[in-house]
């Protein structure tokens, strides 16, 4: 007896660690369209519901597009306090970045939205604490010089040279990345979207 055939799955992120992170659990997406949204916070947002409006506007955007398909959509926000920092484009944005996080703890806000071809939306989101050691000038200018910060949230990569500056991680390390994979194989299953499928 054949199987059913799955669902179309389409990823609204053209991220190369995202497309990384479900291929870890047998993922791998019909189609990846990236949406394009405005991702500016809005006034007194808070950093955990910015992520998951950016998911939900992400996803919802795309879905629109893909009528048919499962659209999977994820956003990474780094908070200090209440305050979202930028993904970084420029030197002196990373540098603030850094520069703030250095010898503190912060949060990371994943968030995940799935939308079913009935219209049905399903969310979670992933909170992590990460703790910086307090970073000198030297290691600040070594890591703006070797450039893997650009258009990070928080202007760090964690899965890069940026590890080295992490003494104390509480929550999900896929979800600092960008896709928190607990979180994203409960949604994709509850969906009915079979994870590691038989060759």
């Amino acid at each position: 007896m054949t199987a059913p055939a799955r669902q179309r799955l389409v990823l609204a992120s053209a991220s190369p660690r995202r497309i990384a992170l479900l291929a870890q659990i047998g993922v791998d997406p019909d189609e990846v369209r990236p949406s394009d949204i405005d991702e500016t916070p809005l006034k007194g947002e808070l950093p955990r519901e910015h992520a998951r409006r950016l998911a939900r506007e992400k996803a919802e955007a795309v879905a629109k597009l893909e009528p048919a398909s499962l659209v999977l959509a994820a956003d990474t926000v780094v908070a200090c306090g209440r305050r979202i920092l930028p993904k970084a484009e420029s030197e002196s944005q990373v540098r603030q970045c850094l520069a703030l996080l250095s010898g503190r703890a912060h949060r990371v806000y994943t968030a995940v939205t799935l939308i079913r071809p009935d219209g049905k939306q399903m969310e979670r989101v992933s909170e992590t604490r990460v703790a910086f050691k307090r970073l000198s000038a030297e290691e600040i200018d070594l890591y703006v010089e070797h450039g893997e910060w650009r258009g990070k949230a928080g202007g760090y990569a964690i899965q890069g040279h940026a590890a080295v500056f992490v003494r104390l991680l509480t929550g999900s390390h896929s979800g600092v990345i960008g896709l928190p994979l607990y979180e994203t194989a409960a949604l994709l299953t509850g969906a009915g979207f079979p994870l590691y499928p038989r060759r």
